[in-house]
């Protein structure tokens, strides 16, 4: 196996602290690490559609929604656990860009929906598919069983922190 950059840190703490253990150390730097590159490539590619991450969240949420491609704010916001502030400040950017409009509730007359504009569907599909290869082209350096491997691992973990009770918390 080669190192990386972590084992070097590892490296230098084992060195300076023979008294501890810095596995940990070494799991949580790699995940944050390859989380930034990885962030990094997602973003250069959403901005050839002209969307920041946070964007492309809240279009593809409301289009994974399903047909009319609309949702409460709040549904938005929880679903990409973000305060009403953020949540705002996003859906006033894609408005702006004509990738969304708020339009009356008819389940509430004090509520609004989000939704989709035609051009923010065809927006989304083309971004969503750019993402995807995206995604693939990041992971070629894994075989298939790595792949599930990291899945479910990653499953497991996230898991551990996304309980049910949790979500249901305000």
């Amino acid at each position: 196996m080669e190192n990386d950059s972590v084992d070097i840190i590892l490296q230098q703490w084992r060195r300076e602290r023979p008294d501890l253990d810095p596995e940990p150390m070494g799991i949580i730097g790699r995940l944050s690490r390859v989380a930034q590159h990885v962030g990094q490539q997602i973003e250069r590619e959403l901005q050839t559609f002209g969307l920041g991450r946070g964007e492309f969240d809240v279009l593809a949420t409301l289009r994974r929604a399903g047909a009319p491609y609309q949702l409460t704010p709040t549904a938005l916001f929880r679903s990409l656990m973000l305060s009403s502030g953020a949540m705002t400040n996003r859906i006033d950017r894609l408005e702006q860009a004509g990738w969304v409009r708020r339009c009356p509730d008819p389940t509430d007359r004090r509520g609004t929906l989000i939704q989709l504009t035609s051009e923010g569907v065809d927006r989304v599909n083309r971004a969503v598919e750019a993402h995807l290869e995206n995604e693939r082209r990041l992971l070629a350096t894994l075989s298939a069983e790595e792949k599930v491997q990291i899945r479910d691992v990653l499953r497991h973990m996230l898991a551990s922190f996304e309980t049910p009770e949790q979500d249901e918390k305000p």
